[in-house]
């Protein structure tokens, strides 16, 4: 049964269930960014310093992880559910919704905290820590670190930052705040080595990471007066740059930075796994004129307001005009949601 309180009596809800339970599974969502491996890396860190019994899931078929997270400390990591589900607590970070969450035996466990910054988090718990104005879900674990005073150490401190950079674009995106820079100090402080993070997830670009770029930007399209910004990928295109999956990562900025641009899609083809065929879509909005994370959730996706994804089956012609019709349904509702006929 699913608890909902206010944010300072769920606070101290998770943190007598923290003090008080011995085992612990750390849940995040599939293909785990960096605010949901810095919160899983985080959390079992606070336990592991009060003494709790902790392990960390990532589902196989989310493994290896992108290049730029692979010298995180992901230990103990589990691929499969264990045996004891039942008799553990199972915390969700940075998850949404549930149906996020690859194994389904992940949802028997003895209590189910969900401690999330998603506005649009449908509250799945037994007991619901969403604080939508945290900057990153890594913010809400840093806090709960605070609560039961625990310092983290410079490896979990890491962890965090990654977290705090990644979902804030580097301080760039408007969910940075005057706590998330306060966050940053303290982290620093516990020794994070700033330029060091900075070039393992921003340079050290592998060849195939570029030239995947470089198709990204020659297959660019712009419709309805730039107002939607588009690139599409194929599995060939991986193929032909010799680039993992993750390589991707990064290019919707540079389509969202375009002058004019209202919302920012990335559409990749996915090569393996069930999926295998359809499209992953990236949305990132320049403003709040668009909430892209409506538009994900008429596909079965989510996120925030500004950035948000979702996976498909549509064909190109087909995601393309429910694209231009879902943005023009929030920015020209006079149209009844009518995108024009041809790319501008």
């Amino acid at each position: 049964m699913s608890t909902s309180t206010d944010g300072k009596a769920a606070r101290e809800l998770v943190l007598t269930r923290i003090r008080d339970d011995e085992r612990f599974l750390l849940v995040t969502h599939e293909h785990p960014d960096g605010d949901a491996l810095g919160s899983l890396i985080g959390m079992h860190g606070l336990l592991s310093a009060l003494g709790k019994r902790s392990e960390m899931f990532i589902s196989s078929e989310d493994l290896p992880l992108p290049r730029e997270y692979r010298a995180l400390p992901l230990e103990p990591l589990i691929t499969q559910p264990p045996e004891d589900i039942a008799e553990r607590t199972v915390i969700f970070l940075d998850c949404g919704n549930i149906d996020r969450i690859a194994a389904e035996e992940l949802r028997g466990g003895a209590h189910l905290l969900n401690i999330d910054h998603h506005h649009d988090n449908t509250g799945f718990g037994t007991l619901n820590l969403v604080e939508p104005t945290a900057s990153c879900t890594a913010e809400i674990v840093w806090d709960l670190m605070g609560g039961l005073g625990v310092v983290p150490s410079p490896a979990v401190a890491e962890a965090l930052y990654i977290g705090l950079i990644t979902d804030t674009g580097r301080f760039m995106y408007e969910n940075t705040t005057p706590r998330s820079h306060r966050m940053a100090a303290a982290l620093l402080e516990a020794g994070v080595e700033v330029p060091i993070v900075y070039r393992r997830l921003y340079e050290d670009m592998p060849t195939g990471k570029l030239t995947l770029l470089a198709m990204a930007l020659a297959q660019l399209q712009r419709y309805d007066g730039g107002e939607l910004t588009m690139a599409s990928l194929s599995a060939e295109d991986f193929r032909s740059a010799e680039a993992e999956e993750s390589y991707s990562e990064g290019i919707i900025d540079q389509l969202r930075a375009l002058q004019g641009t209202k919302v920012a899609a990335l559409v990749r083809e996915l090569s393996s796994g069930e999926r295998k065929g359809q499209h992953k879509v990236s949305l990132r909005a320049t403003g709040d004129d668009v909430d892209v994370s409506v538009i994900a959730r008429a596909q079965g996706g989510g996120g925030h307001r500004r950035a948000a994804g979702f996976t498909t089956g549509l064909d190109g012609g087909e995601l393309v005009a429910f694209l231009r019709v879902a943005i023009a349904e929030q920015l020209h509702p006079e149209r009844n949601g009518r995108a024009a006929a041809a790319p501008a």
